[in-house]
């Protein structure tokens, strides 16, 4: 059966309100966790302080949240399909406002690093459940906008923490970082009432057999009855249903709720799976190899080695970073549904291999020199937020856009699943090893290391990634069938032409 393009007509190129109001609430729980990621940056220079802890500790702290991230994904992916995408994201607020009181109280390191490891299970629920639902919410031609919010909102907390940081960081030493920390349960709460005001994914709902809710939700994601009815009949076939069938309910298959989907991606996929699964592995695997937490939560000792000496100075060229990072996903918001996933990727990894040969050259000028050099000190300033700026443009978004969209409806969940637990184990890795890195091979020496894997990730994304640019959900997977690469690439750009 051919699916039916909703880019066919006039009316699914309009932008529906309803569709993108869901999935900015959907997506507004990616700006706890970019909060949580922020915040620590600045506040862990004030809890070594406190709580006399050493850099191995402070680097399980860091690195803590992304281990138990990956647990929390996991989990996320099977949950999400037994209690569906909405409910999905209640469950990772709930776990948020848990972990934020837990790290607020913090009265010593243990309490700290059990809030730490809880916030950590949110955020692998929640990392994995934003992007799906936003996909599976949005038309075709808004899917890269709406998909790549979470990414956008990850940015806005992660420059609300370094801005917490700049304020709270004045307070007493005791109050200042717990403040920082502690102050997440309060967006946590009122979100997980939020998100209950949200419709459920009509795909899931579609996988669920609930057809006439589905339906119904469509034609309020839906700019007209023609579309609603397009993507209904889309869902229906992907759900193993006769695409006539006027039943409100029908009787889901046996594994509608995530039963063997670990089977028919892990052990028994077809090749078009197993070339998605390896798309989406690998896309996150280097989203975090390239080394962006680095800069991200270690942004204040960078700059230190850069030259920088005070407290506040630090924190306000931290500051610089979030903002630099918010402005350029903004841009790329505008930019994915337009440019397309891939040639936005390659962009966006050149600039990150110029940027990062930069650092690490002015980072081993500064660190071998016995002089203050102004200009190597500005030259690591400058690349530095111009390989967060080159990240946020392409890497950053397309990987949550892309990751979200690829898999075939049954698998989609908990294929999003094991990218997002890939993930959390690169950032962890990054994190927890970053100053033993540096401390082994110098700091410019870690971001040529970097550099070496954009290199080769440039190639990844060149050779094993197509163009998934305005095509409906249901029509990606034949994208990575065998000799379709080029073919569906080429085709996509000519309906673009066509439709423009």
């Amino acid at each position: 059966m051919t699916m039916v393009s909703t880019d066919g007509n006039g009316d699914s190129h309009k932008f529906n309100k309803y569709a993108a109001a869901s999935s900015v609430v959907a997506s507004l729980i990616c700006i706890i966790f970019g909060y949580d990621t922020g915040v620590m940056s600045g506040a862990m220079i004030f809890i070594k302080e406190d709580l006399k802890i050493d850099d191995v500790e402070i680097e399980i702290l860091a690195g803590i949240l992304n281990v138990c991230a990956l647990l929390g994904s996991l989990f996320a992916g099977r949950t999400s399909d037994f209690i569906g995408r909405r409910y999905t994201i209640v469950v990772s607020a709930i776990i948020f406002l848990v972990g934020a009181v837990l790290m607020g109280y913090g009265p010593n390191y243990p309490v700290l690093l059990a809030g730490r490891c809880i916030s950590g299970i949110g955020v692998g629920f929640a990392l994995m459940i934003a992007p799906v639902y936003s996909a599976e919410i949005s038309s075709a031609k808004a899917r890269g906008l709406l998909s790549s919010l979470p990414e956008l909102c990850i940015s806005l907390g992660i420059l609300s923490g370094y801005v917490s940081n700049y304020f709270f960081g004045k307070l007493t030493l005791k109050l200042g970082w717990r403040l920082m920390l502690g102050v997440a349960a309060i967006p946590s709460f009122v979100l997980a009432f939020a998100i209950l005001k949200m419709p459920e994914s009509p795909r899931w709902l579609g996988m669920q057999g609930r057809l006439g809710e589905a339906k119904r939700t469509l034609l309020l994601v839906c700019n007209s009855e023609e579309e609603a009815e397009r993507r209904f009949r889309d869902i229906r076939v992907a759900a193993g249903f006769d695409e006539n069938t006027k039943e409100e309910f029908v009787k889901p298959a046996h594994n509608s709720r995530g039963e063997g989907v670990w089977k028919e991606l892990l052990l028994r996929p077809t090749p078009a799976v197993r070339r998605i699964l390896i798309a989406a592995i690998g896309i996150h695997f280097f989203e975090h190899a390239v080394g962006v937490e680095a800069v991200i939560l270690y942004g204040p000792r960078i700059f230190k080695k850069a030259g920088i000496k005070s407290k506040d100075k630090l924190l306000l060229a931290t500051v610089g970073v979030g903002i630099i990072k918010t402005i350029f996903i903004l841009i790329a918001t505008s930019l994915i549904d337009r440019v397309g996933r891939r040639r936005l990727l390659l962009i966006s990894t050149s600039g990150i291999v110029a940027a990062l040969a930069v650092l690490g050259f002015s980072l081993t000028i500064v660190e071998n020199s016995k002089t203050e050099l102004l200009w190597a000190l500005t030259l690591s300033i400058v690349s530095t937020y111009a390989y967060v700026a080159f990240f946020n443009v392409g890497l950053a978004p397309v990987t949550w856009v892309y990751s979200s969209e690829i898999f075939p409806l049954k698998l989609r969940a908990q294929g999003m699943a094991i990218g997002v637990a890939v993930n959390r184990l690169m950032n962890a890795l990054i994190s927890m090893t970053f100053i033993s890195i540096y401390e082994a091979i110098t700091i410019g020496g870690a971001f040529f290391m970097f550099c070496g894997i954009s290199v080769v990730a440039w190639f990844f994304f060149y050779f094993l990634l197509p163009e998934t640019k305005g095509k409906p959900l249901e029509e990606i997977e034949a994208l990575f069938s065998k000799g379709s690469k080029r073919k569906n690439s080429a085709d996509i750009e000519t309906q673009t032409v066509n439709n423009g």
